[in-house]
């Protein structure tokens, strides 16, 4: 989950600065434009430059399974790509496709593209599902090899439930009153954030971890400024983290194992895609 602070300062970050002209790669046949590269990362949420070459990467990636995709007759039927879509369309949108197509709309997507999209990425994930995935399995010895190299892993969470006011920065010069009308009025009542049983660091910027870390239960914080932003914390309960034995930790376990083969074996996958295929990368 994003942390608090990346989630509030997203909308401030400036546009991406990137050259939008010229070819960025060539796979096989197709040509990947760096406006290709720089519509993927806006898609993605990413505004810096320095990610451009990943993303780059990714996105021949890509096309490598989707020729791959053909090549093994893999297809998926229209109407699994329409349930999905369904599926969005109830989820995202109170069942109103026209406020789906509205979002697309102001993202500058036609409805057909972004369904055109939407196949592809099925056909990607059945792809990796057929050739890696299922594919992989986790023995006992990796299971036990990896509880003991990593049982920090595997211990429960200490957690804390707070409240968290938070001012933007053209707001700083309400600190005061904030902190006068605490002496008559409940923290909740002054538009304080609830947080129930969180993982501080899963939430919070470092600063305020650490002020909520030093806190006492049921005592408030000094103002803390990240940014130009302003939190004021308090902390109302905390429950302390606990070790948790193989039998307990078992399956989450077993997922970490399997995860780490399927990389190495989707790594060492497109790696030989990529040796069979024409790639030059400008």
């Amino acid at each position: 989950m994003k942390r608090l602070m990346f989630a509030l300062a997203a909308a401030a970050l400036p546009a991406m600065a990137v050259e939008i002209d010229g070819v960025a790669a060539k796979v096989g046949s197709e040509t990947i434009l760096k406006s290709d590269v720089a519509e993927e990362m806006r898609r993605m949420g990413l505004h810096d430059p320095s990610r451009f070459d990943e993303v780059r990467n990714q996105i021949i990636d890509r096309k490598l399974i989707l020729k791959a995709a053909a090549e093994s007759k893999m297809t998926i039927q229209d109407w699994v790509v329409e349930n999905r879509v369904r599926e969005i369309i109830d989820k995202a949108f109170g069942g109103d496709r026209n406020k789906l197509i509205e979002t697309l709309g102001r993202q500058r997507i036609s409805y057909p593209e972004w369904q055109a999209r939407m196949k592809e990425d099925m056909v990607v994930s059945a792809m990796r599902w057929n050739v890696v995935d299922k594919n992989v399995s986790a023995s006992p010895a990796a299971v036990r090899a990896e509880f003991a190299a990593h049982p920090e892993r595997y211990s429960t969470p200490a957690t804390v439930t707070v409240g968290v006011i938070v001012l933007k920065p053209e707001e700083k010069d309400r600190r005061r009153e904030i902190s006068e009308k605490l002496k008559d009025v409940e923290f909740e009542a002054l538009g304080a954030k609830r947080y129930e049983n969180v993982k501080p660091s899963e939430f919070f910027a470092p600063d305020l971890c650490a002020e909520i870390s030093s806190l006492p239960k049921g005592t408030i914080s000094r103002w803390v400024e990240i940014d130009g932003w302003s939190f004021l914390v308090r902390k109302e309960s905390e429950t302390a983290g606990s070790a948790r034995s193989l039998e307990e930790a078992y399956d989450d376990v077993v997922a970490n194992v399997k995860d780490e083969a399927a990389n190495k074996a989707y790594s060492a996958w497109v790696e030989r895609l990529r040796a069979e295929t024409y790639i030059k990368v400008f």
